[in-house]
């Protein structure tokens, strides 16, 4: 078979190669065999540059891309792989904020079609040999690897890194990462490698001990971000961007950095990323305190880096975040209560393996809600999610298409109103 150009490469990917995103448990694989495959084919391209490897429940997207952001200003060619994708399949993988070449693509599923087709590897396994390939070939001096589900078994797992990364454990997935907290901190602290140090940002007490064991077993240095750094003070730019002080103890470590992410749950981010310069900086690579201010006042320019607590509009604040579980939706919420408005306006959407009995319960009664689909065929129909959501007694209209729902909720809402949309990543990648 001969591809003619990206957009026949992209039909073949989401039409014979399972991608969980789309489907769901079908493409889930329970082991590393067809990634070691494919890695032997390519002659183990992951060996070619030095990785930073980025689990976690939640925030691991934005460490991966704060981390870049970073790096790239300190004059590292850097890559950056990161799942799932907003708009375009490119994003995934990018070089200094530039997605992955079309071209490149298609040669690339010329070249070793044969091979695809013996093997039949998943979406996401065919995702992440090309991102490794592709570094190797442009030489990049960095790569901050984010994991895709869980991290012992995940795809991204044959790489010894210089820093493992595990950002946080919360419920999510719990089908294929266990149903407690132990055993979903288990499944990420898989990533721990012999001898390479680790960072975890915020601990909790039923996980700490999961993550001492890994490690102490691995011979693996432990740093906990949450006990050496803590904002303990915050406040806004007239633009909205957040300006923190950051402490160790009572001793002022970082003032006013200033982050371009609004959502106040990353001020947890920003610890983890720091605590891994810090770990960085150890073993040899040179950040200045400039090119760090500068890479976190710039993330989402240096990197493209889309979809949390991003402000469309601000009449009415319109706002979209990818948030989609319990725990990353505690924090969105808390930031939502916190926002002046006069009304609230909520589009939702979900797909069907989320825990909703659990998440119905963080929304407010006293709102305005439309129930829309994500575009996926695991995507939650829009009339059961009104249903879900009228056993809480929350009613709302329903309009699965997402861009109609929007068109909708602003020609109901006023300009001090509030526009949030979330629920699933794909209701966010069809509004933006």
């Amino acid at each position: 078979m001969k591809f003619n150009g990206y957009r026949d490469v992209l039909e073949y990917l989401n039409r014979h190669l399972p991608m969980y995103q789309r489907v769901g448990p079908a493409a889930y694989k329970a082991d590393l065999k067809i990634t070691l495959a494919l890695d032997q084919h390519f002659g183990h391209p992951h060996r070619a540059f030095r990785s930073v490897h980025i689990a976690g429940t939640n925030g691991k997207g934005s460490v991966a891309h704060m981390l870049a952001a970073i790096s790239q200003e300190a004059g590292l060619k850097t890559g950056l792989y990161t799942s799932p994708h907003l708009k375009d399949f490119t994003e995934r993988i990018k070089i200094n904020g530039n997605p992955i070449p079309d071209d490149y693509i298609t040669a690339f599923f010329n070249a070793h079609f044969p091979v695809f087709e013996r093997i039949r590897p998943s979406f996401f396994e065919m995702t992440v040999m090309l991102s490794f390939c592709y570094f190797r070939d442009q030489k990049v001096d960095v790569a901050m690897i984010e994991t895709g589900l869980g991290g012992r078994l995940d795809s991204t797992n044959i790489i010894t890194p210089v820093l493992s990364v595990i950002t946080n454990i919360g419920k999510d997935h719990t089908r294929f990462l266990g149903g407690t907290l132990p055993e979903i901190a288990y499944e990420k602290a898989g990533i721990i490698k012999k001898e390479i140090p680790v960072v975890v940002g915020e601990i909790l007490p039923e996980t700490l001990g999961v993550f001492e064991k890994q490690a102490k077993e691995k011979k693996a240095p432990l740093y906990l971000a949450s006990q050496n750094y803590q904002v303990l003070y915050g406040l806004y730019t007239p633009e909205g961007f957040p300006v923190m002080n950051v402490y160790n103890g009572e001793a002022l470590v970082y003032e006013k950095i200033k982050l371009d992410l609004p959502g106040t749950y990353q001020r947890k981010n920003l610890i983890t990323a720091l605590q891994s310069v810090d770990v960085l900086q150890d073993i040899g690579f040179i950040y200045s305190t400039g090119q760090l201010y500068s890479g976190l006042s710039k993330v989402k320019q240096l990197t493209g880096f889309k979809g949390r607590w991003e402000i469309l509009e601000q009449h009415p604040l319109t706002v979209a975040d990818t948030a989609h579980n319990e725990m990353g939706l505690v924090e969105v919420l808390s930031q939502v209560k916190q926002t002046p408005r006069k009304d609230m306006f909520f589009i939702l959407g979900f797909v069907e393996d989320k825990d909703l009995d659990t998440i119905v319960r963080l929304f407010p009664a006293e709102a305005h809600y439309i129930f829309t689909r994500p575009n996926v065929p695991r995507g939650l129909d829009a009339e059961k999610l009104a249903a879900i959501f009228g056993k809480r007694g929350i009613s709302g209209r329903v309009i699965p298409d997402p861009v109609k729902a929007l068109v909708q909720a602003r020609m109901e809402a006023g300009p001090d109103d509030m526009i949030y949309i979330g629920g699933s990543t794909f209701v966010v990648a069809a509004i933006l």
